[in-house]
């Protein structure tokens, strides 16, 4: 086997995020759920950017700022994700590749408008999501190039693109490409809703063999077991996939792969400003260990730094030196 070009391949919905302050009682009344995600139509999306605060935009979407983190942290990344012809596109795509990302798929002038997300925070730091996918649900099949997943050591998936067929079927390709190749498949379950509407098809992933790594928060891990008790959830699923990586909050993360697991604190943090991106960037950093054959408990660990470096301010993308706060871990 040939080694990788790149370290790491995140294929995801390419979505400019707007990120505003907001409290609990406009989130009342817009009639939202606070800390979920939910999926919109372009009027609702224009209504809502109509009544909101002032926003920060900045390029985002799950997996793009999963390879964002990647890159802080000097892997080699590359990332696939559909964006329009237009101005969000073309300032989806420059902002990734000043990052040092490999932006694979070129813009479409068919596919409507760049995707965007409206996120609320309110004061306890917990992001309110509202999804536009315009263009993101339009990434084909055919924009799969099997070569291109083959370079990479890893290739990376986020749950929100497996909502709309189009994109499903293409990481479909993606996955069983990689395999083809020798190399790893990761997953992230990215959202309750998620779990709640494809179950079937991620069990029928895990059980088929599609994934290496899966990733998931502890709501999301009991909804895909259907269990109330975490550590007999944790224990199902762990038993269905050779690497499992549970995120848990303030209560840090847990690995278990062939047997072994490990556990790691969070990192302490001065402040919780914005928890948006959190799961994202704990995702960039245990993969970056798993890509440069780091062990579950330093994998673990340069994961919840760079978790807690994206929660203390706002957005989703770092600001610190990631490569210092991981010190000797990428030594």
């Amino acid at each position: 086997m040939t080694a990788p070009r790149l370290d790491v391949l995140c294929i995801g919905n390419a979505i400019v995020d707007v990120i505003a302050d907001a409290d609990d009682r406009f989130i009342e009344e817009q009639g939202l759920t606070k800390g979920m995600m939910r999926l919109i139509d372009d009027r609702e999306a224009e209504r809502l950017y109509g009544v909101m605060g002032p926003g920060v935009e900045q390029s985002g979407g799950s997996a793009g700022n999963t390879a964002a983190g990647l890159a802080a942290l000097g892997c080699k990344t590359g990332y696939i994700g559909q964006v329009a012809d237009d101005q969000l596109g073309a300032i989806y795509q420059h902002d990734v590749e000043s990052l040092g990302v490999d932006f694979i798929v070129p813009a479409r002038a068919d596919v409507g408008a760049t995707a965007r997300c409206l996120i609320l925070v309110t004061p306890d730091a917990q992001r309110t999501m509202n999804t536009f996918l315009g263009a993101a649900q339009m990434l084909d099949k055919e924009d799969i190039d099997p070569a291109e997943v083959a370079a990479a050591g890893i290739v990376y998936l986020e749950g929100y693109l497996w909502d709309p067929p189009v994109p499903r079927a293409a990481m479909e390709k993606a996955i069983d490409a990689a395999h083809a190749a020798g190399r790893k498949v990761a997953f992230t379950l990215s959202d309750t809703f998620c779990v709640d509407r494809h179950r079937d098809g991620f069990w029928q992933l895990l059980n088929d063999g599609k994934v290496d790594i899966l990733f998931g928060n502890e709501a999301e891990i009991a909804s895909m077991a259907e269990e109330s008790d975490l550590d007999a959830a944790i224990a199902k699923v762990a038993a269905a996939v050779p690497m499992l990586v549970v995120t848990r909050s303030e209560n840090g993360a847990t690995a278990i792969a062939g047997g072994e697991r490990a556990d790691v604190p969070a990192e302490p943090i001065e402040r919780l400003i914005d928890t948006t991106g959190a799961g994202d960037l704990f995702a960039a950093g245990f993969l970056a260990g798993q890509a440069w054959g780091r062990n579950l408990h330093d994998s673990l660990k340069l994961g919840a730094i760079a978790a807690a470096e994206v929660i203390q301010h706002y957005g989703a993308r770092p600001e610190a030196n990631l490569k210092e706060l991981a010190g000797g871990l990428l030594a």
